[in-house]
């Protein structure tokens, strides 16, 4: 059960390891793109390239569906980026159903875990498996991997990164369950836990008195979706921006928060303490472009600033 492109290397891996893949649930096909037709998840189109059957239920509380499921008789789910379950569909398995997480839990519950470990700096993640119970991540702990986060790692890296370890790691669990050798540990609660909750405008918003460092990762941790924004005043109006990298420069700011300094080839922001050069950049109605491509034909103003 997966839907993103997270899920497809462990369908994958599945196939490869010789696994009986009973049939794949991913979400149904959604519109997208200028033409807004209908277009099948990235797990989906994976399924069918494996000739497997597929289910993309509105509701996973469908009769039809959980009959189909237990006529099936299976030993084991295997869900990856995908929804809550209903206790009705977890409970079908012989040998119960896991989850893959991409976060050390019980660190990181909730859905973006690999972005909220960048935006808050850290310098280890990792991928863990656990049993699906009544709550969101809290299950029994069967397997985890950890892997360190380097400093020119993004979303978009950690994400690809985690994805390998993450379908070794299905891999492991599956060969443990099915040798009855997990050992399944209870997740243990403090008031440490960090938290991956949904990404909203509120949370993806730059805040320029901010310190450097803080936006850095705040801009590296959102730089596949849905990238982090700000907004531009120019000639008293304003637009929303989209920063998708950005490095420090080393210079101490000399401005407000928010004030720019920009030549030909550069466009520099001052923050709490630094200036930030901004690297890549999405203006409103524009795809996201180097800065120095956007420079070749747009010209910032003395006055204009980011809020």
């Amino acid at each position: 059960m997966g839907t993103p492109d997270f899920a497809v290397g462990v369908l994958n891996a599945l196939v490869e390891h010789e696994y009986k893949v009973l049939g794949v649930v991913t979400a149904p096909d959604r519109p997208a793109g200028r033409g807004r037709s209908l277009q099948p998840s990235a797990v989906k189109n994976a399924a069918l390239r494996h000739h497997l059957p597929v289910w993309q239920p509105e509701s996973l509380k469908d009769p039809e569906f959980l009959k189909t499921l237990h006529e099936l008789n299976p030993d084991v789910f295997v869900v990856v980026a995908f929804r809550m379950l209903p206790e009705v569909l977890w409970k079908i398995p012989k040998k119960g159903t896991f989850n893959l997480h991409a976060s050390l839990l019980p660190q990181y519950r909730g859905a973006a875990p690999i972005n909220w470990a960048l935006i808050n700096g850290e310098t280890q993640t990792g991928v863990t498996t656990f049993f699906i119970d009544h709550q969101i991540d809290t299950g029994a702990i069967i397997d985890s991997i950890a892997c360190p986060i380097e400093s020119e790692d993004n979303a978009s890296s950690l994400h690809d990164k985690l994805m390998v370890t993450g379908t070794q790691l299905v891999i492991n669990t599956l060969e443990a369950i099915a040798n009855n050798s997990a050992e399944p540990k209870p997740q243990t609660d403090s008031d440490q836990l960090r938290s991956a909750p949904k990404l909203t405008p509120e949370n993806t918003r730059i805040y320029w008195d901010s310190p450097a460092e803080k936006i850095v990762n705040l801009i590296r941790g959102l730089d596949t979706y849905p990238g982090a924004w700000t907004t531009l005043i120019r000639n008293g109006q304003a637009v929303k921006v989209k920063i998708y990298q950005a490095q420090s420069t080393g210079l101490n700011s000399e401005l407000a928060p928010g004030r720019l300094s920009y030549d030909k080839k550069s466009l520099l922001v001052h923050t709490l303490d630094q200036q930030l050069a901004i690297k890549i950049i999405q203006l409103p109605g524009k795809k996201k472009m180097p800065i120095e491509s956007l420079l070749n034909g747009y010209s910032f103003e003395k006055d204009d600033k980011f809020v």
